[in-house]
């Protein structure tokens, strides 16, 4: 038995009788002398000669090994290679230093993703449905990602499909032609459909106070039944806004769990500005609440001792401009005997 990181390579007892060392000629177009590969990707379930040793000639196809499960890679020590192509005249093989060689199982990989996609192609525009973009897949239970042989190209073809309108609850099975490995899987599923709608949600977790950035939030469907006139739907809802508290990766963000950043903190000691036309004065004061950009907030002016009222201009800065003078409306002048 040969031992493997991921998985054992299970030697065979399929090695072929001594061929003479006649048979192993080199290929005609190139000089080269068998070398052994650092990694090979297989796609059957045996590894031969030719896929472990370039030019190795006439045993290219002599069977060595079992190969890995579909889509594992596990590893053959270089001694192991060696001992199973002795009797083959590999002549003045170079091993490169190498110590173990890598073996991948090529496959074909099927996500719940893929299953998803293939029953919204098959209901969507039916039976009064959306079509497919604004609809979601709600699975009985969990739909495990699963192998196929890499030569098993062919769509998932559906054998069984029922559809109740009235309580969307669907019953579909798959078969997948060219696919020997597909006819020894389970592949019914059951479930129901959504409707969807598209929402704001984080990319990762977004602490308290964080100001949202355009990397920080992304757009994604869910279910219509999540929804609520709160619901933010569009980046530039929650972009450059802060968080009241932690969100989580792909929770759908509502218009209570943002606010504009806040500049002024209560009890922050803040620079009021004091503007009229051509002139304007500092003086120190103290927030009595805290406020974002555009807030307008009590202020305690600290050497008059008052409260004012202040709009926020900028982190610790507020503004308190001057009252527009009002103007006597013109009267015609009254003439003087």
């Amino acid at each position: 038995m040969i031992s493997s990181a991921r998985i054992t390579l299970l030697a065979m007892m399929l090695l072929a009788p001594a061929m003479p060392a006649a048979a192993q000629s080199r290929d005609a177009d190139t000089s080269a002398g068998p070398t052994l590969k650092a990694s090979a990707t297989v796609t059957g379930d045996i590894v031969r000669i030719g896929d472990l040793i370039e030019h190795a000639g006439a045993v290219a196809d002599v069977p060595i090994f079992r190969a890995p499960d579909l889509g594992q890679t596990g590893s053959v020590p270089v001694a192991s290679v060696i001992d199973a192509v002795r009797g083959h005249h590999i002549i003045g093989l170079d091993s490169r230093g190498l110590s173990e060689v890598a073996v991948t199982r090529a496959a074909r990989t099927i996500t719940a993703k893929d299953i998803e996609a293939r029953i919204l192609l098959a209901l969507a525009g039916k039976y009064g449905l959306p079509d497919s973009s604004n609809l979601a897949v709600v699975f009985d239970n969990a739909v495990r990602t699963f192998a196929v042989e890499a030569s098993a190209t062919n769509e998932l073809a559906v054998a069984l499909l029922t559809y109740e309108p009235r309580t969307t609850r669907f019953d579909v099975a798959f078969e997948l032609p060219g696919s020997v490995v597909a006819r020894r899987l389970s592949l019914r599923f059951s479930g129901s459909l959504s409707e969807t709608f598209e929402a704001v949600v984080p990319t990762h977790e977004l602490k308290q106070g964080q100001v949202i950035g355009l990397s920080d939030i992304a757009i994604e469907r869910r279910p219509k039944a999540a929804s609520s006139s709160t619901t933010l739907t569009t980046i530039e809802q929650v972009q450059g806004l802060s968080t009241k508290h932690a969100l989580r990766a792909g929770q759908v963000i509502r218009q209570a769990d943002v606010a504009k950043p806040e500049l002024v903190a209560r009890g922050e000691t803040v620079t009021i500005m004091f503007q009229v036309p051509g002139i304007t004065v500092t003086i120190l004061g103290k927030a009595a609440e805290p406020g974002a950009l555009g807030d307008v907030i009590s202020v305690l002016n600290v050497q008059s001792k008052r409260t004012i009222q202040a709009t926020v201009i900028a982190p610790g800065r507020v503004s308190v401009s001057a009252p527009t003078p009002r103007l006597a409306a013109n009267t015609a002048p009254t003439a003087t005997p």
